[in-house]
């Protein structure tokens, strides 16, 4: 038994509830994400070019160990969601268990099996060169071994999403999360080798699954493992294979075209490309926080109060449009003088315009979320996977061919058109499969048109007062169209914040 209350459907679907789980979120990722790029000139500085290409392949090797979990992780959170909103939150702690003792089985499998790959993937995939071979296969592997850790750290986050606990879990998460960067710079003034970094960064997923654990353990005493009920699985893996058929191919959506760099130019080209593309994808940032913040509260209203769904949709994409798109614009007007600032001219010079077309991407990319989550809350995870095959089909090719005939920013144009298709397709989507989620995506279309076409325009601009006129333009007329379909309660507490209404 937990000691969680029964929880209806309005309470979890809150307003004041979806923005505080939004901001404790963003806080927890934010602050780290400050330090990271405060560091990152550090360490490009103690590694070199060509090793810090290595250490960005594995991060994003890293993002690619989070499939390994068969979508259990987030099939987990939207069952144990739905369960408290019916008031049924009992029944959680066996699915948990079953859950957890079943992850910890399959990562093993698959970290043992990365393991045994690392030599194909640095030995013949990458152009690694042979100085370097020996020390990127030895931290390649200690990164593969750390599997097991990536996934149960991401389940018992979801744990804590489905009671929602994002103050308690992000205070946790932000100490500890500073040392996954602050950690690397440590370990390469003391050691200055590729295998002593990944050591640091397996350290901190371990100290942050303990503190997750420690956290979950209120809402579900022992976590379940002393009682898995695996008979629970069986709905939980239809939906997290589809979950995890549909994570493995935005990931390799994500990634594989850095991997193509590295295969057909070499790793300096991954430098240049892949750092811009890491910078955009900061910015995931928030629309992750909505994301986790609205996934438990759709799983607990969406067939019973399908209009406050509907809310929870239009709320999440404003709330994303309304701080993504100045900071993209920010990107595409500044894109060279920020690189310069942060890494200096080499980067600034080989990576500017990657920065300017990635800035029109990550907009859509960001946005994409909301209906994405909407569809996972609903129980049709099989919707996102087929429309991800569907682009993995048509963009992979795109993507190869762009970058033999254009370059790193060949590559660039198709992800950032990847990105906009992305999130175009899951908005048309889920009106198709959830009809209340129609009006909403209706009332979004100017909004995204009006932000897609202004950052266009801004990309080939050659001179920054031209760009700042234009990207004046765009926010303003953005804001209008925002303010017009945000919901009256939302546009009466602005009104109230700001003192422009009584309370």
């Amino acid at each position: 038994m937990t000691a969680t209350a029964p929880e209806g459907a309005e309470e979890r679907t809150g307003g004041r509830r979806l923005v505080s789980g939004v901001l404790w979120n963003a806080l927890g990722r934010g602050i780290p994400l400050l330090l990271a790029l405060a560091l990152t000139p550090v360490l490009v500085h103690l590694m070199g070019t060509e090793r810090w290409g290595l250490f960005t392949l594995a991060l994003a090797l890293v993002g690619i160990f989070g499939v390994f979990d068969l979508g259990l992780g987030m099939a987990l959170t939207r069952a144990v969601s739905e369960r408290i909103g019916e008031g049924r939150g009992a029944e959680a702690p066996a699915l948990v268990g079953a859950t957890l003792w079943s992850l910890l089985g399959v990562s093993i499998v698959m970290a043992a099996l990365a393991w045994a790959f690392m030599p194909v993937l640095i030995g013949r995939v990458l152009r690694v060169p042979p100085g370097l071979e020996a020390e990127a296969l030895a931290a390649f592997r200690v990164l593969a071994a750390a599997a097991p850790l990536v996934v149960i750290n991401a389940a018992l986050w979801g744990v804590l999403a489905a009671w929602q606990r994002f103050r308690a879990a992000n205070l946790v998460n932000m100490p500890v999360s500073v040392f996954y960067y602050l950690g690397p710079v440590i370990a390469l003034l003391a050691f200055d080798s590729l295998v002593a970094v990944m050591v640091a960064l397996v350290l901190v997923r371990l100290v942050s699954g303990i503190a997750y654990a420690a956290l979950a353990w209120r809402d579900v005493p022992g976590l379940g493992l002393n009682r898995p009920g695996f008979r629970l699985l069986r709905p939980l893996l239809r939906q997290g294979g589809w979950m995890s058929l549909s994570g493995a191919l935005t990931q390799m959506l994500l990634y594989a075209d850095r991997f193509l760099v590295g295969a057909l130019i070499g790793l300096t080209a991954v430098a240049f490309y892949a750092t811009p593309l890491d910078l955009v994808m900061r910015m995931w940032i928030l629309p992750v926080a909505v994301a986790q913040a609205l996934l438990p509260a759709i799983a607990s209203s969406f067939r019973t109060a399908p209009e406050r769904t509907a809310l929870l949709l239009r709320r999440g994409a404003l709330i994303v449009a309304g701080v993504v798109l100045p900071a993209c614009l920010v990107l595409v007007a500044l894109a060279e003088w920020l690189l310069w600032l942060w890494l200096g001219s080499a980067f600034a010079d080989g990576g500017g315009m990657v920065l300017r077309i990635l800035g029109v991407g990550i907009f859509f990319s960001c946005l994409a979320f909301v209906p994405g989550t909407l569809l996972d809350a609903i129980g049709r995870p099989e919707v996102v996977a087929t429309f991800s095959l569907v682009q993995a089909a048509v963009f992979l090719p795109l993507g190869a061919g762009l970058l033999v005939l254009m370059g790193i920013e060949g590559a660039a144009i198709a992800w950032a058109l990847r990105a906009t298709a992305d999130c175009a397709g899951r908005f048309l989507l889920a009106a198709r499969f959830y009809p209340p989620a129609k009006e909403a995506g209706r009332a979004l279309l100017p909004l995204l048109g009006a932000a897609g076409v202004g950052l266009a325009v801004m990309v080939p601009l050659p001179g920054l007062v031209a760009a700042m006129v234009v990207g004046a333009l765009t926010l303003g007329v953005v804001v209008a169209l925002g303010w017009r379909i945000a919901p009256v309660e939302d546009r009466a507490a602005l009104l109230r914040r700001a003192g422009f209404a009584r309370a």
